[in-house]
């Protein structure tokens, strides 16, 4: 958060300058304007077009800074009305949070952000478990998540509609996990995206909304399952049609019997121009036939329309669910797409599932609990909505009966392999397994000596992803996720989760330490380490970030004191802001470096570096240009000290082909230096998604190209 009122600042004092008054075409380029219901002036406007961008160097610049602050994690660009739903979850970092329908993951990035709203506290309680039926769209979940590099998010490939219900160890006992917010953005007809998206008015019929209504409503349904009492669940959709939005809360009200209700958000980001939810509206199908109530429509229709597509007819049931509390957010009001919201809070358990499930796995009360669990399925009522529950009882049945020695030893082990269901592995990439370390792993100990770890260091949250053979990455994720990873490998798949804190340096054995430290977890692992800290000056910070490989006497004389008596290998460099000197950066910088026999250097990724020499003041554009004449000059020289390089650092080749692709696709020269990438680790799969990565990431130029504004959110 201190870097995001870096950036703020850095907006607002060097860019607005550089724009105010600038003409491209004869034209007065339009300021940014701020999205003045965004907290903390954090959300701001442009209607710059891309063909302008590239008309002036100002604004290629501010393209630029736009790209390169966006593939660090920094900045979004992110239509503005779908930052709202986050936004109207109250998230605090306690809890515990399901996204329903995920990618591509603006939307859980702004909830990552507000789990970590205390950057003193590394691990958070809470956690964010991100869903997406699309295999393929999960690596660009990934991807968009791994750019906020936090412990506390997991990755997970289900059908939403059908999502099992997890389970966590408290206290011994195995208990439901249910969820404190639940994010539930329902794939939808789109209408309200007509302003941008063209496809909207060539494929758009009223059949649309009436095929995805169920669907719809069983992911709702599932959601509210889900939920703990008292919890909250955000319903919204990119689409203004009644069948897709007031058709579906009124239904999940009606059949809730007083469980659910809305929620009274009208004095919640005050500047929002909103409209109230509708309580009348007609069924029209493709062919232009209306109906009013459900006894008009024909039999032979009543398979495309069902009954809770119509608005609820008693007067007093309509009034109880105050379906005026939902917003409606109209394109013309505030130039942005349309939107609809509706914030839900669940005061008791659904009327189907009035006897929570708890499912006790202790090994000596499995018949018990087996009896407990049907006790619980036969005493549901029998709403229509019953069979769920049934399901779910029958499915905690079945796991537990189906448990045996092998399982149990291999949840003692810390190993949570992938679903064996042959059905899972019949779509999508098979995921390697997650190991988390062993309390006696001989692995760990020489890396606690040589970074001095705090003996409050959670080594038990340390995993893996290989299982056999060497291992060459250490991911570490937070105690309340290592909970659920182990207590359901087997119904669970899950695409990613941790965040990389060291990778296996092949030349580090020969230092003490076989393993250096990964900018990616830096600001996770710097609480724990007590030692091979450097404290550096601003100086010290531009030196390292502009060099490739700086002798130690370009550095400060305290700088040189420090390093003379440390051993090689890989350090952590520390910068922390002067008060008294309010011109310099006012955010602390904690960056990963490698000391070597008479040269320091810092292993940054390309876009962060230019992140931190923007925020210092640094022209990196003139800097970037001038790179690009010399490097045809420089290509030898640039291979050499590649070579010098690899001496002290683990190149990840397949993950680095990956970066360099993206970068390519957004515009982005490739670096020539090997940092470390902060994409997505997904290893062993990356010649696969190679395709694919090439296609996500022309679905966000086209978007970005279609689209007439973008939102920028710090």
């Amino acid at each position: 958060r201190s870097h995001a009122r870096e950036i703020r600042h850095c907006l607002k004092e060097r860019f607005f300058a550089e724009l105010r008054g600038l003409r491209v075409d004869g034209q007065e380029v339009e300021m940014l304007q701020l999205l003045s219901w965004y907290p903390e002036e954090l959300a701001w406007h442009t209607n710059l077009s891309r063909k302008i961008l590239r008309k002036s160097p100002q604004l290629e610049k501010f393209h630029q800074f736009l790209v390169s602050e966006t593939e660090c994690g920094n900045i979004s660009r992110q239509e503005a009305v779908s930052m709202i739903p986050p936004l109207l979850l109250n998230v605090n970092p306690h809890h515990k949070i399901l996204d329903m329908c995920a990618a591509p993951g603006s939307k859980t990035a702004q909830l990552i952000e507000m789990l970590h709203a205390d950057m003193n506290d590394p691990f958070p309680k809470g956690f964010v478990i991100a869903n997406d039926v699309d295999n393929k769209r999960c690596y660009l979940l990934v991807h968009q998540a791994k750019r906020l590099n936090s412990p506390c998010i997991m990755v997970v490939n289900h059908d939403a509609s059908s999502i099992p219900n997890l389970q966590i160890d408290v206290d011994g006992k195995k208990e439901i996990l249910f969820y404190d917010r639940i994010l539930c953005d329902v794939p939808c007809s789109g209408d309200g995206t007509m302003r941008k998206n063209i496809d909207v008015w060539k494929k758009w019929t009223t059949q649309n909304s009436l095929q995805l209504h169920g669907l719809q409503l069983r992911i709702a349904t599932r959601g509210v399952e889900q939920l703990a009492e008292g919890g909250r669940m955000v319903y919204s959709t990119c689409s203004l049609n009644p069948i897709e939005n007031e058709a579906v809360i009124a239904a999940l009200l009606e059949k809730s019997q007083g469980a659910l209700e809305l929620a009274d958000v009208s004095s919640e980001l005050p500047g929002l121009k909103r409209m109230p939810g509708i309580t009348k509206w007609k069924v029209m199908l493709k062919d232009g036939q209306w109906f009013e109530e459900w006894k008009d429509v024909p039999l032979n229709r009543q398979t495309q329309i069902r009954p809770t597509m119509f608005p609820v007819k008693d007067e007093e049931k309509l009034k109880a669910m105050n379906l005026e509390r939902c917003l409606r957010i109209l394109p013309h009001h505030q130039n942005t797409g349309g939107f609809f919201v509706a914030v839900l809070i669940k005061k008791s358990p659904m009327p189907w599932n009035k006897r929570q499930p708890k499912v006790h796995q202790k090994l000596s009360q499995r018949t018990e609990d087996a009896e407990v669990t049907t006790t619980n399925a036969d005493d549901g009522s029998e709403d229509t909505a019953e069979e769920p529950t049934l399901a779910e009882n029958e499915e905690s049945k079945k796991m537990q009966e189906s448990q045996n020695s092998d399982t149990e030893q291999s949840k003692k082990g810390g190993v949570c392999g992938p679903p064996p269901s042959k059905k899972m592995k019949m779509f999508g990439f098979k995921e390697d397994p997650f190991v988390f370390l062993p309390e006696d792993d001989p692995l760990f100990e020489p890396i606690q000596k040589f970074y001095a770890l705090d003996p409050s260091f959670p080594k038990m949250n340390l995993l893996t992803r290989t299982q056999e053979g060497k291992k060459r990455q250490l991911y570490m994720v937070s105690k309340e996720l290592r909970n659920v990873l182990l207590n359901n490998s087997e119904k669970m798949k899950v695409i990613n989760t941790g965040i990389k804190v060291w990778s296996r340096n092949s030349d580090g054995e020969q230092f003490g330490c076989a393993f250096r430290l990964a900018q990616e977890g830096i600001y996770t692992l710097y609480p724990f380490i007590h030692a091979r800290i450097i404290n550096v000056c601003i100086e010290d910070v531009k030196i390292l970030l502009t060099q490739e490989n700086p002798f130690l006497s370009k550095f400060s004389s305290e700088t040189q004191k420090k390093v003379k008596d440390m051993a090689m290998g890989s350090i952590v460099l520390k910068y922390d802001p002067d008060p008294e000197k309010p011109d310099e950066l006012q955010c602390p910088i904690v960056l990963c470096g490698w000391q070597g026999k008479t040269s320091l250097r810092a292993f940054v990724p390309k876009n962060e570096r230019l992140h931190y020499l923007r925020m210092m003041g640094v022209e990196v554009f003139k800097a970037k240009r001038k790179e690009e004449e010399s490097e045809g000059k420089t290509e030898e020289e640039g291979q050499c000290g590649a070579a010098q390089t690899e001496e002290g650092m683990d190149v990840e080749d397949k993950e680095h082909d990956l970066v360099t692709k993206m970068e390519a696709e957004i515009g982005e020269e490739s670096s020539h230096s090997p940092v470390e990438s902060s994409a997505m680790e997904v290893e062993n799969k990356i010649e696969d998604l190679g395709q694919f990565s090439k296609n996500s990431n022309n679905h966000v130029s086209q978007e970005s190209k279609d689209s007439d504004t973008n939102d920028v959110k710090d």
